[in-house]
């Protein structure tokens, strides 16, 4: 069920789907996340690299916004504070490096099982099932998550990218 929320996460979650449509755009799947400090900063923003950039567990957009606050050697106390605005709810790959990056918030746009049937996937093709909200639920410190929200706009980098998709 989507969860309203208020208006600056939905700022910072539309710049993550306008991120997506560039990841597109490029030739990369559309997913982006932004992380954002708690006074409004953003200390990073990941793309898709999974298409130029190859596949694998680095092209995720959350694998590439967490090597970049790590890189920045951003404070993991600012980081606590901090929360990712996501374009899709994270798999659970990546709400596991979200957690051991130290980001304590967590919002998403496209639910996974938006994705899946954005995606036209197939139990092949789906991936792990475990949702975001599960895995950060075992964290040795609370994550916050919200999510899905504003799924209808998330879904528009999407449409007609996918094989077999309109």
């Amino acid at each position: 069920m989507e969860q309203d929320i208020a208006p600056l996460d939905a700022a910072h979650l539309r710049h993550a789907y306008r991120l997506a449509g560039q990841a597109r755009a490029r030739g990369d799947r559309p997913f982006a996340a932004v992380i954002v400090a708690e006074d409004g900063t953003i200390l990073a923003e990941g793309l898709s690299t999974q298409g130029s950039g190859g596949g694998g567990t680095l092209a995720h957009s959350e694998m590439n916004a967490c090597a970049a606050v790590i890189d920045a050697r951003i404070p993991r106390a600012r980081l606590r504070r901090a929360t990712v605005y996501s374009s899709g709810e994270p798999c659970a790959m990546c709400a596991a490096a979200l957690f051991y990056t130290g980001l304590g918030r967590v919002v998403y746009g496209l639910s996974a099982a938006a994705i899946l049937h954005l995606r036209n996937a197939t139990p092949a093709t789906a991936g792990l099932s475990m949702s975001c909200r599960d895995v950060l639920a075992t964290a040795a410190e609370p994550v916050e998550v919200v999510g899905p929200c504003l799924e209808e706009e998330g879904a528009a980098p999407h449409r007609g990218y996918w094989p077999g998709t309109a």
